[in-house]
Formats: C-alpha cells, structure tokens, sequence
C-alpha cells in the first residue's frame, strides 16, 4: 500500500483540491503531457501505466493516473488541467541526467467518448497517443464485473446487454449539449459498444496522424511484454529501459462468462473484428 492510500479519503480529497488550486496558479510553469494512454477500458492500462512509471525520464500526474479531464472535467479549463502535471524545473532537475522528462496520463474513456479525442486534438495536436485492445467480449464481461463490483449495475449481464441500446439511447446528445453533462450509462453501462474499436479509431486518425498513434494488443502485451515495452519506448522517444518486473494489476478473477453469451459476443463482433482488420491492414490485435 502507498503512503497516499494510508491517509483517510477526507484528507486525501482536500490534499487534491489544495494542490490542484495551487497548479492552476502556476499551470504556466507546468509540463504539458508528451503522449497518453487513451483506453480501452479494461485492456491492461493499469498494468502499462505501472510499467512505463518504472522508466526514469516518465513522470505523472500528482494525484490519479488519470485526469479525466478530455472526457469529464473539460469544462473547467486548461488551467486546472495544467495543475495536475509536474513543475517545470523540479521535473528537469530529477530526469535531465536520464535524458529529461516526459510527461504522460492514462484514461481508459478517452478512446470511447464521443468528444474526448477531438478536444485532445484542438488543445495538444502534437500528444502521442497509446491505445490497449483486448478481445472484444472477454472486455466487454470484464467491464460487467468490474461496474458490478463497484455497484454501478445490478443486472444479469445477459440483461445488462439486452438493456444496453435502451440506456445509452439519447445520452451523447446529452453530453454534446452539455460538456459538463457525465452519462452514467455511457461511462458504466457500454459493455458491447466499447468494443467497437474500429469506430474509435477511425475517429482518432481523422484527428491525428496514424504515426502519432500506437496500438498494443492486451494478449500480446500480458504474453511477452518485454517485446511490446521496447517498441513503445522508441514510439515515445524513451531510453532504452527494462523495469525488474511486468505485473498485472486490477484483474477479476471470479466465474467465467456464460458459454452461450460468448458465443453471441463473438458473432456479434466478427463485422466489427473485420473492419478493425481492414483498418489497421493487419489481424487484429489479439489474433497477432
């Protein structure tokens, strides 16, 4: 356990507002981010998070690994987002000897939502950004056990899926006529839709160049993550580096999916698996 998970959440919540006042102050002395890891949720971001903190030149935000800010907070300005990054000097004086800092945070909505990358690409045109796909309806029954566990749903995931088209009907317009609208079906209750990873891409390579856009298939990543770590690293501009492990963090372990549900989700997404095919020009990723 860290020290900052030891402290009581009311201190931890009023530590937070108290350095992100103080950032937003001094947002003009702060980094911006070099590259972040944009989804999918449930594909491993944690676990590559973990293993790209270990390098010497990366730093994070102060608090979560994630600012939300692209997806849930963009209505509160680019400063209160530039608070959150490290100071310019301090990130110099501890990384300029391993070749200088590079600054990154992770969100596993921005690939989905339906306005994130677009702002991404208005405000930080040049940002690298690394996406994590996992099998699509191993992904989807993992996001279900997840907001289960959390207590964001209650239903069977057989109906969690029947009832999916129903709650996420009318929400992005919603969110589209108000950037501080947060959908709780859109955000906890997109089992299937999340896993339309060709949809999602398309929309970030009409916004960024493909080159600036690094894609890791989660099985490859789990399976020999040395071999995908150092791609990464030269995508990122990063020194050579090896962390002394790979772990995997915040996996479910617990019953397996339904037989009969699996193989609805897979023929579900054998048109969206080929379009992904037909869009990456490759298999996808986790049949590589």
């Amino acid at each position: 356990m860290t020290i900052r998970k030891k402290v009581p959440e009311p201190l931890q919540d009023l530590g937070r507002d108290g350095y992100v006042h103080l950032g937003a102050a001094t947002a003009s002395l702060r980094l911006r981010p070099d590259f972040i890891l944009i989804g999918a949720q449930r594909c491993g971001s944690t676990s590559l998070f973990r293993a790209l903190m270990a390098h010497p030149q990366v730093l994070r935000p102060a608090f979560h690994k994630g600012v939300n800010y692209f997806d849930l907070n963009y209505y509160r300005g680019e400063r209160w987002y530039r608070g959150h990054f490290p100071l310019t000097t301090p990130a110099h004086l501890k990384t300029d000897r391993h070749g200088g800092p590079v600054v990154f945070e992770a969100s596993g909505y921005y690939l989905y939502h339906p306005f994130a990358l677009e702002r991404l690409a208005r405000d930080l045109p040049d940002v690298k950004l690394v996406a994590l796909m996992r099998e699509p309806a191993e992904r989807a029954f993992s996001a279900y056990k997840h907001e289960y566990a959390r207590g964001f749903e209650t239903e069977s995931f057989e109906r969690a899926l029947e009832l999916e088209d129903e709650r996420l009907s009318g929400e992005i317009e919603k969110m589209r006529d108000d950037p501080a609208y947060e959908s709780l079906s859109h955000r906890h209750h997109s089992y299937r839709h999340r896993g339309h990873y060709a949809e999602q891409l398309e929309r970030a390579f009409k916004l960024f160049p493909r080159e600036q856009v690094h894609i890791i298939g989660s099985e490859t990543f789990f399976r020999e993550p040395a071999a995908q770590y150092q791609p990464l690293l030269a995508f990122l501009g990063l020194r050579p580096f090896e962390p002394a492990s790979f772990g995997q963090y915040n996996g479910h372990r617990s019953e397996p999916m339904p037989s009969g549900i699996r193989r609805w989700l897979e023929d579900y997404y054998v048109p969206h698996n080929e379009r992904l095919a037909e869009l990456l020009d490759r298999p996808v990723p986790w049949q590589s």
